[in-house]
């Protein structure tokens, strides 16, 4: 194809035809073939590259269409050369009329001179020798990049640059997509591989069916494919981002809704809890419940005696009192005959249910037993044996409880404490140990607090219910941030406070996921700290200690035997010293804000004024210039200024997100999310009205056709169906 004249820039226009791409794809466009060919046949991939592409998750032609751009640059003006503005991005169009090569202190530099109907500029490079070579004299190119003018001489430094062969540009002349790259691929390599599957969008099955797309206006698969890549207008790409973002919410609501249809078709049991037992439950608590916690019993009294199962998230702030709900909810199924189960994340949170609710219910003549993986082999059978036979009322454990060679008399009730550790297969596990003609009620817990829209993505199968008020007499928390070079001034605030006759926590840095170091880090903080305070009792708890040698020093602790107790993070959850009211935190920025916010937590229980003091890397510095916005800092340093800034539980969850996504804090592999794909566009925050709408269609569909034997529904019964597939190979992997 002959080069196009240089005429003026105007001539290449944003809003040309599609036309023909500009590479051919290199197997036959045929249907599902083409899509599912692996992506190294591509036009412009091979072998190289194709290992480059599978670091991207990148293996098929269907993989690279859902490769999509992390943002866009618009690059559909042409600014000629004598206009540029030294320091911005610009996209120039040209001839090559020259060009050199030259050494300089090391540097090998290239220059490549474009010129235009109004100047010349030089385009830029370091130590890449060969672009003199790809851009021969009178190659008609488009440069894209940023610009520099010094004493009258422009330059563009190493810009993006297409050379003109026809009307079709996938780099330049438009809304340009930037996308996620590794080692052996450049942008403009992704693109034109990209825009030569665009052909194929159209062979794309659309699962999404058309009552749907009509209802919620939005584009169609093969349309929003196109212009999620190349987007003629913004009004287009915001249009395709809306229709994706919604099909990755709709199938997580599909699937939810149809698992909550599939939960509560079973026979439950229609617990009674009438005053009686009411009563009861105020006899057993030693204080008074707070609204909000009689308001979600309340909730959880009316579930309970429903003859279907109940299927409910207790969501509460630290210190916001889920454990006495617990606690009543437990005894409710025991005084109805049944066996109640707590399943608890980590062994010293599970034998601090067992200390508590065993105080709660030994009085009442019911058996509580702890089953962990710790303990002897004897111990371990005496409780399966009481299980077995229905002596225990409740028992509280880890994992323990969903081995198979525990089984119950007549479980009813199943409660899982700090859920977002727990997976949809290990909370499954436990609740069908029922081993009866009817299921147990399900509550889970969770201590983290979750925005709304995100507990309907990763709990939409549950009723939620939220304890938003804690108990009276709780202490505000003051959080102050020190660099590590600033650690004596900790230390004598530490002094001063146990002078007081109060008690802390000390929270060794966490080094690496290792228990064993994690433990070695502590017992030499712990040493470190009896050279420090010599005249206190220095104590030491970490999770590879027996569980007898953990239970004895907890208990010390809380009865003042020790001033400062040195720990990892399994103080995390479950401690509860009402005369302990500092926390200190090592290498604070390495913690996320959830576990942050859940370690600050353990102060701030009794009358006194309680403080949480966050040492970081010096380079972290609190008082460097520039932390008075959220602007220029690292993840570590934002999680630090919200630390401080807030003991609200729901703005931190909410910062979190902002910080590391829903992804990675809170595990959404373990949900069930690879079952209908990881989110690769939807925010749950951002999209919440999408989600909203979402979740509103997927439960009208469930509802009306719970098996989506519809024929219009073909495509979502083969999606969800491919998903599981693909959910049960991650599994079993």
């Amino acid at each position: 194809m002959e080069r196009q004249p240089l005429g003026r820039t105007s001539h290449i226009r944003a809003g040309r035809s599609r036309g023909t791409p500009p590479h051919s794809v290199g197997y036959a466009t045929g249907g599902a073939t083409a899509l599912d060919s692996p992506v190294q046949y591509l036009k412009g991939v091979g072998p190289r590259r194709a290992e480059a592409f599978e670091r991207l998750g990148v293996r098929t032609a269907r993989d690279l269409l859902w490769h999509l751009p992390r943002r866009y640059e618009d690059r559909r003006r042409f600014s000629p050369i004598r206009l540029l503005s030294h320091g911005a991005a610009a996209l120039v169009s040209g001839r090559v009329t020259g060009a050199s090569t030259e050494r300089r202190r090391g540097l090998v530099i290239t220059r490549v001179l474009l010129v235009d109907d109004s100047g010349s500029a030089h385009l830029t490079w370091y130590n890449q020798p060969y672009m003199e070579k790809r851009f021969p004299v009178g190659t008609h190119l488009v440069a894209y990049g940023k610009v520099e003018r010094r004493f009258g001489a422009v330059q563009i430094l190493n810009p993006e640059c297409e050379v003109v062969t026809g009307n079709d540009l996938a780099g330049m002349g438009r809304i340009v997509p930037i996308y996620p790259l590794t080692e052996g691929l450049s942008q403009q390599v992704v693109r034109n591989v990209l825009f030569g599957l665009m052909e194929l969008t159209a062979r794309v099955p659309d699962s999404l069916p058309a009552s749907v797309r009509e209802r919620c206006a939005l584009v169609s698969l093969p349309v929003a494919l196109r212009d999620i890549h190349f987007p003629e207008t913004w009004e287009a790409c915001e249009a395709a981002r809306r229709r994706l973002v919604f099909e990755e919410l709709f199938r997580v609501q599909l699937r939810l809704a149809a698992r909550k249809v599939a939960a509560v078709s079973h026979p439950g049991i229609a617990f009674r809890v009438g005053e009686e037992i009411l009563a009861e439950i105020g006899e057993m608590l030693p204080f008074e419940l707070t609204p909000a916690q009689a308001r979600v019993l309340e909730e959880i009294r009316a579930d309970m005696q429903e003859p279907r199962p109940m299927h409910r998230l207790l969501q509460g702030d630290v210190g916001s009192g889920k454990t006495a709900v617990a606690a009543a909810v437990a005894l409710a199924a025991v005084r109805n005959g049944y066996q109640a189960a707590l399943m608890a994340p980590t062994e010293i949170l599970a034998e601090q249910h067992f200390l508590n609710l065993e105080r709660l219910f030994r009085p009442r003549g019911i058996v509580v037993d702890l089953l962990t993986g710790s303990g002897g082999e004897k111990d371990r059978d005496a409780v399966r044996a009481r299980l077995r036979t229905g002596e225990t009322g409740l028992v509280v454990g880890t994992h323990a409880l969903i081995q198979e060679d525990v089984s119950f008399a007549r479980l009813g009730l199943v409660i899982v404490d700090e859920q977002h550790r727990f997976g949809v297969l290990q909370r499954q596990s436990l609740w069908e140990k029922g081993h009866s003609a009817t299921v147990p009620d399900l509550l889970v817990m969770t201590a983290t607090p979750i925005p709304r829209t995100l507990a309907l993505t990763l709990y939409g199968d549950l009723d939620l219910s939220v304890i938003d008020q804690l108990p009276p007499g709780r202490q505000p928390i003051t959080t102050q941030w020190f660099p590590a070079t600033d650690r004596d001034l900790v230390f004598e605030f530490l002094r001063d406070q146990l002078r007081e006759g109060r008690q802390a926590y000390y929270v060794c840095p966490l080094i690496e996921e290792s228990d064993q170091l994690y433990a070695e880090a502590a017992v030499a903080k712990a040493e470190m700290l009896r050279q420090v305070f010599p005249e206190r009792r220095i104590g030491l708890l970490h999770g590879r200690m027996k569980t007898a040698e953990r239970a004895a020093t907890m208990e010390a602790f809380r009865a003042g035997e020790i001033d400062l107790l040195t720990a990892t993070t399994v103080i995390e959850v479950g401690v509860d010293v009402p005369n302990a009211t500092v926390m200190v935190i090592e290498d604070a920025d390495r913690f996320g804000l959830a576990q942050l916010h859940q370690l600050r937590g353990r102060v701030g229980r009794g009358t006194h004024r309680s403080f949480c003091l966050l040492i970081t890397d010096p380079r972290s510095n609190p008082d460097a210039p520039g932390l008075g916005d959220s602007q220029g800092l690292s993840d570590g340093q934002r999680r630090m200024k919200v630390m401080v800034e807030t003991t609200d539980g729901f703005q931190i969850a909410e910062e979190d997100l902002k910080i590391r996504g829903p992804g990675e804090v809170y595990g959404t592999r373990q949900h069930g999310f690879d079952a209908v794909g990881q989110l690769r566009i939807a925010n749950v925050l951002r999209d919440a009205r999408e989600l909203e709408e979402a979740r509103a269609v997927a439960q009208e569909i469930i509802k009306a056709d719970p098996e989506l034997q519809h024929p219009e529904h073909a495509g979502l019964r083969s999606a969800l169906a491919e998903a599981d597939r693909a959910s049960a190979a991650v599994v079993v992997g």
